[in-house]
């Protein structure tokens, strides 16, 4: 099992979008508002192909000593004390207190995949990076198992930065991934790649919370479902429904990747007035929805038909060296794998 990483706060960019300055992280695909984070000195000169990934060590540098928290951008596995806990509890509080409106609310959920194409018309294949940390955390993303073709299902493909930085660094031959997204733009963005390529991918709009899965996809053939900031922007009841088509797809002993929110992330405690949808579940200013999760949450939606191998909460404290800002970050990663189909 893979330590969770710490490459999150290297892959760092502001925008600022209707005077809501919103955050990226590319490892937690993050757009927040009202707040705004350091970025890492990071060599933009160089721009070499990668044949392997650029990330080897990380989810190692643990702060054991408090006076020296400023000389780094960036903390492992930081842990959170009671008062801490109790302090985000009462902003959450607050939050409730200024809801969204319900007709409103209505409009975000069937409104969903609009929201999504105004946000990659305006941000094209710009607003996040490609994910090079993939063969740091899921390995086997790159594994060769003979001459077997070997498919990956992206779910959530957004602009494709899953899905080339891994078939610029896989050496199977048999790969094949299929991409799909809610939104259609995503997906025009990732058909337009000019490292798309139909020989090795498929790409195509798809809802994961459809009543079937994809008519390209046979019922248990994949290998891998990747599932990164997906589940955190479906309405909290569609993921029974969403991890149902999960489990069709997937052959027993096949997994789905996981990295999603954590509760009492810093994204979830800066939302403000108006943003609040129901229990931990929040719309952006752009009108996308996000939620955030417990592992105990993560384990009632997939242990009916996967074994969870990795389920587990990956807490990093971001610094503000500039402003003497301690920022703390939440997300959960996991590794699921698919039970045989006869303990179903």
């Amino acid at each position: 099992m893979s330590k969770p990483n710490s490459n999150d706060n290297k892959e760092l960019k502001n925008i600022n979008d209707n005077k809501e300055l919103k955050i990226v992280n590319d490892n937690n695909e993050e757009k927040d508002e009202n707040s705004k984070i350091e970025k890492p000195a990071e060599n933009t000169n160089n721009k070499r192909k990668k044949t392997t990934s650029s990330l080897d060590k990380f989810g190692s540098r643990i702060l054991k000593d408090e006076s020296k928290v400023f000389e780094y951008n960036a903390w492992d596995n930081a842990e959170w004390d009671e008062k801490q806990e109790e302090e985000a509890k009462e902003i959450i509080k607050k939050q409730k207190l200024n809801p969204v409106d319900l007709e409103m609310k209505k409009k975000y959920d069937s409104n969903a995949n609009e929201y999504w194409n105004e946000f990659y018309t305006k941000n094209t294949n710009k607003f996040f990076k490609d994910r090079h940390w993939l063969r740091t955390e899921f390995p086997e993303l790159f594994e060769i198992k003979g001459n077997e073709p070997f498919k990956i299902f992206e779910i959530g493909c957004g602009a494709g930065n899953t899905v080339f930085p891994i078939l610029e660094e896989s050496q199977n031959p048999n790969l094949f991934i299929y991409a799909a997204d809610f939104s259609k733009v995503a997906v025009d963005i990732v058909k337009n790649n000019p490292n798309f390529n139909e020989k090795n991918c498929k790409a195509f709009v798809y809802d994961i919370t459809a009543d079937d899965i994809p008519e390209y996809i046979e019922p248990h053939s994949l290998d891998i479902c990747i599932c990164i900031f997906v589940l955190s922007a479906i309405n909290p009841n569609k993921w029974e429904t969403a991890c149902n088509n999960l489990q069709k797809m997937l052959k027993p002993g096949g997994y789905v990747l996981f990295r999603d929110y954590g509760r009492y992330d810093l994204a979830q405690l800066r939302f403000k007035k108006d943003r609040y949808l129901d229990t931990n579940f929040y719309v952006r200013g752009d009108g996308t929805q996000v939620y955030f999760f417990t592992t105990d949450e993560i384990k009632s939606i997939f242990e009916k038909y996967f074994e969870l191998e990795q389920n587990s909460v990956d807490r990093r404290l971001i610094v503000n060296r500039l402003k003497k800002l301690k920022m703390y970050r939440v997300w959960i990663q996991g590794k699921f794998k698919r039970k045989p189909l006869e303990e179903n």
